[in-house]
């Protein structure tokens, strides 16, 4: 993250938060405390209106104005939820962005719908009763198109070596599945990502083919606008 987007984020917890503690901030940021009280000290030089100290917590002393987000309710509300759905269900870095992302947005609301919003009326429980640590690995391998090998156990407790072409990841309300190109199948496969056991990036790139894409898995499986994962060994 860039200092100066770092920066912004420090403001933006402050607005939404009462009292915000250094080793809250470095722990969200992932930089030091020292990071942390320099940052603090830069903002308040800056003219920021910050009041704390060290191991006590900082405030903003009066509001800081930002240009209003120009969204409906409900779709504030929208963004709202699935923000709280991903700090559920998805991986410690999009758990981060998500908690950002709500700060950023309670920053900027009015305080009656900031309250009103705060009253924590939908809500998505941290449960995560399956595992969810391969998500990281496997969004950055989907952007940057790297094949996988994979040691994959199926529903009868079978293991297998894969090397795949990651595609795409589903989320199914209780487990995320990865759409992939299997080279051992020669076919477009769906591995539960809860019963991935081993994860290696190649680093070997692959370019999209026509054929094997994800919207091609999408024609060839979508119907009536329905999407059913299907498991093949």
């Amino acid at each position: 993250m860039r200092r100066a987007d770092r920066l912004f984020q420090i403001v933006q917890f402050l607005r939404s938060r009462r009292l915000t503690t250094a080793q809250w901030l470095a722990e969200r940021l992932q930089v030091s405390v020292r990071t942390i009280y320099r940052d603090i000290q830069d903002l308040s030089l800056s003219g920021v209106p910050l009041e704390g100290e060290a191991g006590v917590g900082y405030v903003l002393r009066q509001p800081m104005d930002l240009p209003p987000l120009m969204f409906e309710r409900e779709e504030i509300e929208a963004l709202l939820i699935g923000a709280r759905m991903v700090k559920a269900w998805a991986d410690p870095q999009l758990q981060r962005a998500a908690e950002s992302a709500l700060a950023k947005i309670h920053g900027v609301l009015p305080q009656a719908l900031r309250d009103e919003l705060n009253r924590n009326q939908m809500l998505a429980p941290e449960t995560r009763p399956l595992p969810v640590h391969w998500l990281g690995e496997l969004r950055q391998a989907i952007r940057q198109r790297h094949k996988l090998l994979i040691s994959y156990r199926d529903e009868n407790g079978e293991s297998s070596q894969r090397h795949i072409r990651p595609l795409g990841l589903f989320f199914w309300g209780q487990v995320w599945t990865l759409c992939g190109w299997c080279e051992l199948r020669d076919d477009f496969r769906n591995f539960r990502v809860d019963r991935v056991q081993t994860l290696d990036d190649s680093g070997e790139t692959f370019e999209t083919v026509a054929g094997q894409r994800l919207e091609d898995y999408l024609a060839r499986h979508v119907c009536a606008d329905q999407l059913t994962p299907t498991y093949k060994s």
